[in-house]
């Protein structure tokens, strides 16, 4: 049965399928932090360890996207999507009874396997099975909702599944929305393939992963290991040499991964550099305040996923207003208030202390929601503006590749620079010692503003259309306005908020 011929309940039963995907993904983003301290208890782990719970995760999910895409688009979008269901549903089994530190990181990885294959193959079959633009559009607007709720409910579940059943409860509460996710997904979800689906790029699949595997590893394990350490110099290395790598082969890829040609682009060039720097604030953020309210203020995991909550639903506010805003007059306002406000949080916090009042830092915490949900939206759409409409696709997935990469350099440098910087007991010093992380995260904040402002103007626009116009002849997108791209539905297919 085609899309055109579902019925609109059986519509309605497809997105309610693929939002369940997205509330399992988006609650395990926010849900793991507020556990990290117990973990860390129970398991006797050191932050590096922490911090590979969370990165883990994240490298996987960065490295497996694309790869999945281009693999639902052959196999069959829903075969690929119910694979990924049960992969991420054992996965949080797996992760539910993990005897060690060793085991709970490994089983993340199996999560993140069948994460990759969840978000961005459920877009595709949400906009495959919505034909009608005014209909997508709602119904892409209810999945970018879900975005929002998962991650207001992911603190507060969070905290109340350790603080009544242990963190072990944290995944299990994916398992039984898992599951009927997976039988939804048999009874109502048809299935769909792409006509002539992008070829598998292997060689620069196993670049990306070793390039990403070998800089994440050098620089959680860095401040034990020694930053000039045999084994940490030669991640370092191997890191830059499968990068030099990656660079000199995809050109000569009939069909590479990364087409180094979009970079060409100061719009998409931009957009990955703000959703690096964006995510990797989010990552430090959530990492350090975890660790700040729990092990410094000590805080009950319940307690401490309360007081995050302003921050999420300020960004559940925020997200759909900024993409309003990039409808009607482009990203620039929202990507230049944005990096104001992330970068004002960050300063913000720059003086914390043991005892910052509470006021303060709930304040911190909504400037930092309003910056990070007004980003969202100018990220697909910077990337995706003046590109060739058969090519918009491919750039909103390497955004949403960028995105968690920069989740997870952010956990992974702020986390590993604070601890270098620690002195004195952990609990004595974690505050002082975070002020350089709340720096960097300034840092993020300021790149943001910068580079937005730097891509969304005229010169930007050019540089897009010469692009496509060496892409694609005559087959892209004019921009309305300055940096203002006006793509079909399907290539913002992408929600405000998504964060994958």
């Amino acid at each position: 049965m085609g899309a055109d011929e579902l019925s609109y309940r059986r519509r309605m039963l497809v997105l309610a399928t693929c939002c369940l995907s997205l509330l399992i993904v988006g609650l395990d983003s926010t849900i793991v932090n507020v556990a990290l301290p117990s973990i860390q208890r129970e398991l006797h782990a050191p932050v590096s360890g922490l911090q590979w719970t969370i990165d883990a995760y994240t490298l996987v999910l960065a490295s497996f996207l694309m790869l999945s895409g281009s693999t639902a688009d052959r196999l069959g979008r829903k075969r690929t999507f119910q694979v990924g269901l049960a992969a991420f549903t054992l996965g949080s089994l797996l992760c539910s009874l993990a005897p060690g530190l060793g085991w709970l990181v490994a089983f993340r990885m199996v999560q993140a396997i069948g994460g990759s294959m969840l978000n961005p193959v459920a877009m595709s079959i949400i906009t495959n099975t919505f034909i009608d633009p005014p209909e997508r559009a709602r119904a892409i607007g209810i999945w970018g909702g879900v975005v929002g709720l998962s991650m207001a409910l992911g603190p507060v579940v969070g905290g109340l599944l350790v603080e009544t059943v242990g963190w072990r409860g944290i995944f299990w509460v994916n398992i039984p929305i898992g599951i009927a996710a997976i039988v939804l997904t048999a009874l109502f979800v048809p299935e769909s393939r792409a006509p002539h689906p992008r070829k598998v790029d292997p060689v620069g699949q196993v670049l990306v992963i070793v390039f990403l595997a070998s800089l994440i590893y050098a620089i959680i394990e860095g401040p034990g290991a020694g930053w000039g350490s045999a084994r940490i110099l030669g991640c370092f290395i191997l890191s830059a040499a499968a990068l030099a790598a990656l660079i000199a082969v995809e050109p000569r890829r009939p069909e590479p991964l990364i087409d180094l040609r979009f970079f060409r682009s100061a719009p998409f060039s931009g957009a990955t550099i703000i959703a690096v720097c964006a995510f990797a604030g989010l990552g430090g953020f959530l990492l350090l305040n975890t660790l700040y309210l729990q092990e410094v203020r000590g805080y009950s995991a319940l307690h401490a996923g309360l007081c995050t909550v302003p921050m999420a639903a300020m960004t559940v506010i925020f997200a759909p207003l900024s993409g309003r805003i990039v409808g009607a007059r482009g990203p620039r306002l929202p990507l230049v208030a944005a990096g104001i406000a992330i970068t004002a949080s960050g300063v913000m916090l720059t003086r914390l202390t043991s005892g910052t009042p509470l006021g303060w830092l709930i304040f911190t915490y909504v400037i930092f929601g309003i910056g990070f949900g007004l980003v969202n939206a100018p990220i697909t759409n910077t990337a995706v503006s003046g590109m060739p409409r058969t090519q918009a696709g491919v750039a909103a997935a390497v955004a949403s590749t960028s995105r968690q990469v920069g989740a997870t350099l952010g956990v992974a440098v702020i986390g590993s620079v604070v601890v270098s910087s620690l002195a004195g007991p952990f609990r004595d010093g974690f505050a002082q010692a975070s002020h350089i992380g709340w720096w960097i995260l300034a840092g993020c904040g300021c790149a943001v503003l910068l580079v937005g402002l730097l891509t969304s103007g005229r010169w930007a626009r050019e540089t897009a259309e010469r692009t496509a116009d060496r892409l694609m002849p005559g087959d892209y997108d004019v921009p309305a306005s300055a940096g203002q791209a006006v793509p079909a539905p399907a290539q913002l297919a992408e929600p405000s908020g998504s964060a994958s």
